[in-house]
């Protein structure tokens, strides 16, 4: 059994490099991100009782 396991292979994938990752490339211009407009809430000013008659 384990010489017909060894034709078939296994299904799982080679291993992954590890360590550093290689960064930019050289001579990659970088570019800054772009900003969107800041939206700012207004204030809500408290509303106003209404008056009661007596």
């Amino acid at each position: 059994m384990g010489g017909v396991f060894a034709a078939i292979g296994t299904p799982a994938l080679p291993p992954k490099p590890r360590g550093k990752s290689p960064g930019w490339e050289a001579g990659k211009k970088r570019h800054r991100k772009n900003r969107c407009p800041i939206v700012k809430k207004t204030v809500t000013r408290p509303r106003k009782e209404p008056s009661v008659a007596v």
